[in-house]
């Protein structure tokens, strides 16, 4: 979204402005979804999420509609949201997405997902039956990599 339409926004009234980005998200969509109703009445949140989000997902000029909704339908079908996912399907459909091509981008979040599944266990697996510093990692270490919290769990002997 261009500097010059946010301003344009932010120097509306704020129930102004948010009735402006819901028919627009209207219009794209050809329905309002369940997170930009429940967040319509707050408008001192709703405004800036949705600046933020038709930056990313209607104002990107790098890749097409399509690719978008195509790479929602991955990401929803990954982190397993129903809703999300059903509306991205509906917005597809809408933009002339093929049911194959949709079914594609659901085929390759499963595969990445799947391989997600098998990295993680196979080195927690391999951790603790082959030690931490086969992994590559400090084998005194009980902290996790990923948000730093200490593990409860004894170390073994």
């Amino acid at each position: 979204m261009e500097l010059n339409k946010i301003k344009e926004i932010l120097d509306k009234e704020p129930e102004e402005a948010a009735e402006e980005i819901l028919a627009d998200v209207e219009k794209r969509y050809g329905e309002i979804p369940y997170i930009i109703n429940f967040m319509k009445d707050m408008p001192e949140i709703f405004i800036s999420r949705m600046i933020y989000e038709n930056s990313i997902m209607r104002e990107f000029k790098r890749m097409d509609p399509k690719t978008v909704e195509l790479i929602c339908i991955a990401v929803a079908s990954a982190l397993r949201c129903e809703h999300c996912l059903k509306t991205h399907v509906r917005v597809a459909k809408r933009l002339g997405v093929s049911k194959e091509e949709i079914f594609d981008s659901i085929l390759i979040a499963s595969t990445v997902s799947t391989a997600a599944v098998l990295a993680e266990g196979t080195r927690s697996v391999d951790a603790e039956f082959n030690g931490a510093s086969a992994m590559g990692e400090n084998a005194n270490s009980s902290n996790c990599t990923i948000c730093n919290i200490n593990s409860d769990l004894p170390e073994e002997d």
